[in-house]
């Protein structure tokens, strides 16, 4: 395979200096149970000669400073940019931690924000350099990052309660400036469009007021799930009464919110504008189409049985915002054709042009690329590919987090399984590139991580 500058349209410069830049794009990844971002040069990543080599990785910034005994801190499971692409916010789903010491769920989230410029740099490579600061989450078990530019705020959502993976009921709003807490959502666990499950969600109280301590359960699955929404990742939707709204996928309840962010942005703390919409089974990702009419969400796992999806849905926003029949306009079977078949879809994202769908399967180790106007029209092979991930060693793919290039030609997928119990220093994650012209594998990159999760495209540095 040859790269083509008239082509790809990327250019590299000759500097020999240490900190010399690519032009770009990169691809930022989580290292998760590495608690490291990988700084990926996608252009480096394509020249044959680097395929299934951890050659085109330039850093593997620190998210935070090490432990006095040397022991790296952290496990960054989500990563977003701000608005003008100069800071990354990195959720560390259990905080400042180190993941082969702790492998229970429920520890205090904390979120890292790093100065993006630092990270491009060879010379921060194992180094906590690019790190401005690190923050509280706002709860246990962050999940969902969304940067907003107007105002300069940062909302998290968290899945999981103290050494709990269920009990949450959060989404956090914090100035990135200062660090502090300006507000938090919190979400009903009774009321019209929620499950009643247990017997005791009507002891909690929302808005919380002091009472009896929240009921949670320590692993899954559990007939327990269910009194808590356990939101995962956010979407920002946009009505046509040109008002924003947020959307929460939430594994515990197995639904989507949709609530008034203009009202959180106010301080009232119960934003939920209608009835939560059903969907096959517990979401992870989600995603808002280049426009805001629409949000993609997978169906990953129950939290209730061993059971996992294999679906996603398309919510219309408008009629999801009034509670109106219909909100889920489509749900397409993605990954495997057997309807039986657990296929553990855990991340979408969208072409820029709105027109096609990704998604990330990880237990069937293949990337699917679903045609959003097929689906909506509820016509057949909405999913229109469905691309095979290999590894060359053999070992199942198991991807995670998917991300696009700005201009639709490539996506970038995040996986590996968890080998953190065998070992903390075996880097088992590799990351793929997928040519959507050619729908198929034109890179690999091995070494990045542990487990890794969360992607996202930098076209240029800052």
């Amino acid at each position: 395979m040859r790269l083509r500058a008239s082509l790809l349209g990327f250019a590299f410069l000759s500097c020999a200096g240490a900190n010399a830049l690519a032009a770009g794009p990169y691809a930022l990844v989580t290292g998760r149970r590495d608690p490291r971002i990988y700084v990926i040069d996608i252009g480096a990543a394509l020249k044959q000669a680097n395929n299934n080599t951890a050659n085109a990785i330039i850093s593997r910034n620190l998210v935070g400073p090490r432990r006095l005994d040397g022991a790296m801190l952290g496990d960054p499971a989500n990563i977003a940019l701000s608005p003008d692409r100069k800071t990354a916010y990195v959720m560390n789903h259990h905080g400042a931690v180190v993941n082969a010491e702790f492998l229970q769920h429920g520890g205090r989230a904390s979120v890292s924000i790093m100065d993006v410029r630092k990270m491009l740099q060879k010379s921060s490579d194992n180094t906590d350099a690019a790190v401005l600061k690190q923050v509280d989450g706002g709860w246990f078990g962050g999940v969902g990052l969304l940067p907003l530019e107007k105002p300069n705020l940062l909302l998290t959502s968290a899945s999981e309660n103290w050494l709990g993976e269920d009990g949450s009921n959060r989404i956090t709003i914090i100035d990135p400036k200062s660090g502090a807490f300006v507000g938090q959502i919190q979400m009903p666990v009774t009321g019209p469009g929620v499950r009643q499950l247990a017997a005791d969600c009507a002891a909690y109280a929302v808005p919380f007021k002091s009472g009896p301590a929240p009921a949670f359960v320590n692993s899954t699955p559990s007939d327990k799930f269910g009194c808590w929404p356990d939101p995962e990742s956010l979407a920002l939707g946009k009505g046509s009464d040109g008002k924003s709204y947020l959307f929460s996928g939430n594994a515990g309840t197995e639904d989507v919110a949709v609530m008034d962010l203009e009202l959180a942005l106010k301080g009232v703390p119960v934003v939920e504008t209608a009835p939560r919409i059903p969907v096959q089974s517990g979401p992870f990702g989600i995603a808002s189409s280049p426009d805001g009419k629409w949000i993609a969400v997978t169906s990953r796992e129950s939290g209730r049985e061993d059971s996992e999806g294999n679906t996603i849905s398309i919510i219309d926003v408008d009629k999801a915002r009034l509670g109106q029949s219909g909100a889920e306009a489509a749900r397409v079977q993605v990954g495997t054709d057997d309807p039986k078949a657990k296929g553990r879809p855990f991340t979408v994202a969208w072409t820029p042009d709105g027109k096609q769908i990704l998604v990330a399967n990880f237990r069937t180790n293949n990337l699917s690329i679903v045609d959003a106007g097929l689906a909506l029209a509820k016509k057949p092979g909405a999913e229109s590919a469905r691309i095979a991930l290999t590894r060359a060693d053999g070992e199942p793919s198991r991807p995670k987090g998917v991300a696009i290039t700005a201009d639709g030609r490539f996506a970038v997928v995040a996986g590996g399984n968890n080998t953190i119990k065998a070992s903390s220093t075996n880097l088992t994650g590799t990351v793929f590139v997928v040519d959507l012209r050619a729908k198929t594998v034109v890179a690999t990159v091995t070494n990045v991580g542990i487990d890794p999760y969360g992607v996202v495209i930098l076209d240029k540095a800052p």
